[in-house]
C-alpha cells in the first residue's frame, strides 16, 4: 500500500483531542513526570501505529502506559511489557533488536505493525467502553488501509479482543455469530464480506505458501504481556513466543526456529 496514507492517519491520530478524561490524564502525567524520567520530553499526545505500511501481522494492545508510550511517543516502548514483546519478537525473527527504548533506537519490525484500539494513556490503565468506542474510527482506518496486505492478527487480552471485533466488521470482513469468545490460544477465521480477492496473492507479497490468497484473516488471541501476567506467569515467554510463531506462520512471515 501507499505508506503516504497510513502516516497521514498517523498524524491524525497523534493530534485527537476527542475524549477529555484522556486528554486531560495524559496532558498531566507528560507535566509531572516520574522521577526516573524527570530529564524526559514527554509525548503526551494519542501514540499512533509502529510498523511498515504493508505489514501482514498486525499486533493490537489495549492502550499506551502512561509513563511508557505516552513518554517516548511508540507503542511497547519504554515499560516492562514492551520489554516482555519486544524481546520475544525478536526471539522469533520478526524484530531487529529485543529491546524498544525511544523513537530511534534502531528498532525495525519485519512484516509486523503493532497498535491499539484505544491510542491514549488512561488512568489505571483502564479506558472506559466509551472512550474505545470513541477511538474505533482510527482502528477501522487502519485495518482498511493494511487489508491488501494484512494476513493475522494477534490480539493481546480481552479488552482489544471485544474493541476488535466490531472494528473487523466495519472494515470488511465478518465475524461469526455468536462473537467468538477471548482465550489465550483462540484462533478465528474472518472472511472477506465481500467475497473479493486482495490485490496481491499472499505469493505477491513475498508470503510462503499455504496462506490464503482470498483476503480472510487468521484471528489469534493471547494474553496481554502486562506486568500482572507475566510476573504470575500467566503469560510466559514460550507462550508468547509459541503465539507468535503461529500467527507468523498465518501471515505466511519466516520465524527463526525454537531454540534447541
Amino acid at each position: 500500500m501507499d505508506g503516504s496514507a497510513l502516516e497521514e492517519l498517523d498524524e491524525r491520530i497523534a493530534g485527537c483531542r476527542a475524549c477529555p478524561r484522556l486528554v486531560a490524564w495524559r496532558e498531566e502525567v507528560a507535566r509531572t513526570r516520574r522521577a526516573a524520567f524527570a530529564d524526559w520530553t514527554y509525548w503526551g499526545r494519542p501514540v499512533p501505529g509502529f510498523g511498515p505500511p504493508d505489514a501482514s501481522l498486525l499486533i493490537l494492545g489495549l492502550a499506551p502506559a502512561a509513563h511508557g508510550g505516552n513518554r517516548t511517543g511508540r507503542m511497547f516502548t519504554g515499560d516492562r511489557s514492551g520489554d516482555v514483546l519486544y524481546a520475544a519478537l525478536h526471539e522469533v525473527g520478526l524484530a531487529s533488536q529485543a529491546r524498544a527504548e525511544r523513537i530511534g533506537d534502531g528498532l525495525e519490525l519485519y512484516g509486523v505493525r503493532i497498535t491499539s484500539p484505544v491510542h491514549c494513556a488512561p488512568p489505571a490503565n483502564k479506558p472506559t467502553p466509551g472512550e474505545r468506542d470513541t477511538c474505533r474510527p482510527w482502528l477501522v482506518r487502519e485495518l482498511t488501509l493494511l487489508r491488501p496486505s494484512l494476513r493475522a492478527v494477534v490480539v493481546l487480552g480481552a479488552f482489544g479482543w471485544q474493541a476488535a471485533l466490531p472494528a473487523f466488521t466495519a472494515a470488511g470482513w465478518t465475524v461469526p455469530r455468536p462473537r467468538p469468545p477471548f482465550a489465550h490460544g483462540a484462533h478465528v477465521r474472518l472472511h472477506r464480506a465481500d467475497g473479493g480477492e486482495p490485490s496481491g496473492s499472499r505469493e505477491d507479497l513475498g508470503g510462503g505458501a499455504g496462506v490464503p490468497g482470498d483476503g480472510s484473516l487468521a484471528l489469534h488471541g493471547c494474553f496481554h504481556v502486562s506486568q500482572r501476567n507475566t510476573f504470575t506467569g500467566r503469560l510466559t515467554p514460550a507462550m508468547l513466543r509459541e503465539v507468535l510463531r503461529t500467527a507468523a506462520t498465518s501471515a505466511g512471515l519466516p520465524t527463526t526456529p525454537p531454540a534447541g
